[in-house]
């Protein structure tokens, strides 16, 4: 029997117009009337996954930054896992020789050097996951987005880190080349010590501490809890996904998710444009899986 569900956000809880929809909702306050505890494990900051979550009227538990952070479901810390600010500075080193735009989250926010290649970036996100729209019309649709998500905006990300109040959560760059351009990097960048590089879309990849994984979060909060990882399910869509699918019992890839992905899951759920995670859900419930 499911006592703790892990949703991921973008690809899987979410829709292409980046919400929630009503059967995703219902299917989680059913999940919650019943005592199951869900919460929502993202690459996101907790800036950008909290205004979905409150516009769904959802009230839960976060893992944020891919598990770097989480966060009870007040929005109190419950443990922050940061990368080594002297593996940071080499991280960005190695996307700065690559000529790769990046940005970085941090205990502060999301920062970022260039608010247009932002823009473009969040536009051309917009621009592949909806139906029938244009880039310009993605683009007013981004700058709406950004103003709700509180990106900032530095002119240096070294001065910005050498401040004993920020801690660097993840690296994300991005590529049009995508994962053929990418991945050789990534490999570069393993080689450093204590980091574990993943991506949540084709033109990306994320860098965090190795402890920063979502799997490794998701065992944390339920050992926490006495919760058995055979009574955790877990939904995702990409390979920043796969840790948590593979710590828990019950585990949920999308109909859209990359193959590898669903290599990895014990079931295989609907899309997200198909209401996914909802059903998964109540499947689950229904099944007592």
């Amino acid at each position: 029997m499911i006592k703790m569900i892990a949703s991921d956000m973008d690809g899987t809880l979410l829709t292409s117009h980046l919400s929630i929809s009503e059967l995703n909702k219902d299917a989680v306050l059913k999940a919650q009337e019943q005592g199951i505890e869900f919460m929502v494990a993202t690459g996101r900051a907790y800036t950008e996954a909290k205004p979905p979550l409150e516009d769904a009227g959802i009230r839960c538990g976060l893992i944020t930054g891919n598990g770097a952070q989480a966060f009870d479901a007040d929005g109190n810390e419950i443990f922050t896992i940061s990368i080594d600010k002297r593996i940071a500075k080499k991280v960005m080193a190695i996307l700065r020789e690559n000529g790769l735009y990046f940005e970085l989250m941090t205990s502060k926010g999301v920062y970022s050097d260039s608010q247009p290649q932002r823009l473009e970036n969040f536009a051309t996100l917009l621009a592949e996951n909806i139906p029938h729209i244009t880039f310009k019309m993605a683009i007013a649709m981004a700058s709406t987005h950004l103003n709700m998500l509180h990106i900032n905006y530095t002119e240096s990300y070294d001065e910005l880190i050498e401040s004993d109040d920020i801690e660097v959560l993840k690296v994300i760059t991005f590529s049009d080349g995508g994962q053929e351009v990418l991945q050789p990097i990534a490999r570069e960048i393993e080689k450093l010590d204590d980091v574990h590089v993943t991506s949540s879309f084709p033109n990306n990849i994320e860098i965090n501490h190795v402890e920063a994984q979502k799997g490794v979060a998701v065992k944390r909060l339920a050992e926490a809890k006495s919760i058995d990882l055979k009574e955790v399910m877990t939904i995702g869509d990409n390979f920043n996904d796969v840790s948590m699918l593979e710590v828990a019992g019950v585990s949920f890839a999308m109909g859209n998710a990359e193959a590898g992905v669903k290599k990895v899951a014990k079931y295989e759920a609907e899309s997200n444009v198909n209401d996914g995670v909802g059903k998964a859900i109540l499947r689950a419930i229904s099944e007592k899986l």
